[in-house]
């Protein structure tokens, strides 16, 4: 990424340059993971991010910790001092499992396994309740060997039910992103799970910019539009056609200034996180030039988009949300 695109002091954006809400950015610690949380939090709001996305992981806010209740008031206390916003993301590699990447997961055969991995997202949720934070992240996981799409589905959904209904009682709304790879893995499966809870209020989605650019039917932009009305959480990174890696803005395809342009239109009004977590050994690096970066696009004039005939979709022609 070129030092060019940095504006002079970080200058905050208030104002976006197509009209609409202003745009609130926020760093990922998963793209910190070598800096205490303390230090990561201290950071973050040195370099002028609005907030962060707080993964829950052994090594930040561990959400398996027995002293768990005290140690959310001394993050609530920091994230209140620095003046930093919250979203909780839920996203650890091996925080239930030291052996299994992501597991056990919301689809696995187990329903024990599979009731692991809701009771971290209903702790997530009442982390989230504590710190204020504006949503919960969350995915479905991978489709196990041998287990058929449709049983997916259904195990999917009844592993979500009480976390939804801990979501719905905390007045937190839960955040199901759609990731590469999982069996939940574009935006129109994301509504058929919100058909299936027959478009519960308290879920919602993420949206990952880089997602988008990676396997959605429509443009970024585009697709953001297409999702405001169940936005509830945004994660962006750079990201080239169907490859699904996290890039360094600049690194990779997407044109950013229309992406945040449609973003801001849309009236969102959470954080819009910066995700780059293979990049945590250069966090600091990385956390530096991607605030500026984004600042500048979202400073872009952008041409008018005419508006959509019908309802807008960001599912593909002939299939089923």
């Amino acid at each position: 990424m070129s030092q060019a695109s940095r504006l002079p002091g970080n200058t905050p954006v208030t104002t976006p340059a197509s009209g609409g809400s202003p745009l609130r950015f926020g760093y990922g610690t998963n793209g910190l993971a070598d800096l205490r949380l303390d230090d990561a939090l201290a950071l973050l709001a040195d370099l002028g991010y609005d907030g962060v996305g707080l993964t829950l992981d052994h090594m930040h806010l561990d959400p398996m910790a027995s002293d768990l209740a005290a140690r959310i008031r001394r993050v609530a206390q920091r994230l209140d001092a620095l003046g930093l916003d919250v979203t909780v993301e839920t996203g650890a590699r091996y925080v239930l499992d030291p052996r299994r990447k992501h597991g056990p997961s919301l689809l696995d055969a187990d329903p024990v396994d599979r009731a692991c991995r809701a009771d971290l997202l209903i702790r997530a949720v009442r982390v989230a309740a504590d710190l204020g934070a504006h949503a919960v992240h969350c995915f479905s996981g991978i489709t196990p060997a041998g287990t058929d799409t449709d049983t997916a589905w259904k195990r999917l959904a009844e592993s979500l039910e009480p976390v939804l209904s801990a979501a719905t009682s905390h007045d937190v709304p839960l955040a199901v992103e759609p990731e590469p790879g999982h069996l939940l893995a574009t935006v129109a499966d994301f509504h058929r799970l919100r058909e299936t809870f027959g478009d519960a209020q308290h879920l919602g989605l993420t949206l990952d910019i880089g997602h988008c650019q990676c396997l959605e039917p429509l443009p970024p932009a585009d697709c953001v539009r297409a999702a405001a009305p169940w936005l509830r959480h945004v994660q962006i990174e750079d990201m080239r056609r169907g490859i699904h890696e996290h890039l360094p803005f600049g690194d990779g395809e997407i044109d950013f200034p229309p992406v945040l342009a449609a973003l801001a239109a849309t009236g969102y009004q959470g954080l819009t996180v910066v995700e780059l977590p293979r990049h945590s050994h250069a966090g600091p690096h990385h956390a530096e030039l991607s605030l500026p970066f984004l600042q500048h696009a979202a400073a872009q004039p952008t041409p008018p988009v005419a508006p959509p005939h019908g309802e807008p979709s960001a599912t593909p022609e002939g299939s089923t949300p």
